[in-house]
């Protein structure tokens, strides 16, 4: 029977360089031993299981170990999912609230921020000139990973070609808690100025609940009309809340 992958200690040496280059604290002590221990196996356990073999909090805890080299994590993890309810509310959540959490500074903020803008990069490779109909999941998981949790509305565009594939991604405009100004002449301006064939437009809504306002509804036909004319489709309005979406193609708003 085969044994499964072993974080060899020449594996876990190369963790601890990073660590090593820290500055040692005033008092000149090392890191505990039970510290460096835990780190190690939170690492095994990423490396042989993945991040699927780890919870909210042990996932966080292996971002906040580069930025906070020889403290104890845990009591910080906690605090920031106390606040911000998950793993991707808390490397989503803007900075100016990260750094309102005792223990969150700079190195930490940076940390969460790199976190998250790998997550919008790689969710966005998978759609960006994909056609929309082969990747229309991967694209509700790319506008829900960039604009669930954003405490602001946010308005995005996604142009299209002849063929239904996504030529650009823009955001266009971003408002207040519960208002975003769009001008449907800069829209259809836009699109003729990318060659775009269809429109897909998006914005969220960050009191977490997706349903659209009669404002929402009257801008959406406004810039229906304003395409039209142009010999521009429109394919859809999705609303993004904070743990799903509402198309206005699929509810008949459309």
């Amino acid at each position: 029977m085969k044994r499964a992958p072993h974080f060899s200690e020449s594996q876990a040496a190369l963790f601890d360089i990073d660590e090593s280059l820290a500055d040692t604290p005033s008092n000149g002590r090392e890191q505990p031993s039970y510290l460096r221990d835990h780190r190690a196996r939170l690492r095994e356990r990423f490396i042989v299981g993945g991040a699927d073999a780890l919870p909210d909090y042990e996932l966080l805890e292996l971002v906040l170990f580069r930025a906070i080299p020889r403290q104890d994590v845990k009591p910080l993890a906690r605090r920031l999912l106390e606040t911000f309810s998950d793993f991707n509310g808390v490397v989503s959540a803007p900075a100016s609230r990260l750094r309102e959490i005792k223990g969150a500074g700079e190195s930490v903020v940076m940390e969460l921020k790199i976190v998250e803008a790998a997550a919008h990069r790689l969710a966005r490779s998978r759609v960006l000139r994909k056609q929309v109909v082969s990747s229309w999941d991967a694209l509700l998981e790319y506008c829900q990973t960039a604009m669930a949790h954003k405490d602001i509305e946010q308005f995005r565009i996604l142009f299209l070609d002849r063929k239904n594939v996504i030529i650009a991604d823009e955001a266009q405009a971003r408002g207040t808690v519960d208002h975003v100004p769009v001008y449907p002449r800069e829209v259809v301006k836009r699109a003729l100025e990318l060659n775009a064939s269809a429109l897909i437009l998006v914005h969220n809504h960050p009191s977490g609940d997706p349903t659209p306002s009669q404002a929402d509804i009257d801008m959406t036909a406004q810039i229906q009309l304003a395409a039209e004319a142009l010999g521009i489709t429109l394919h859809d309005h999705l609303v993004i809340g904070k743990s799903r979406e509402l198309s206005f193609r699929s509810n008949g708003l459309l």
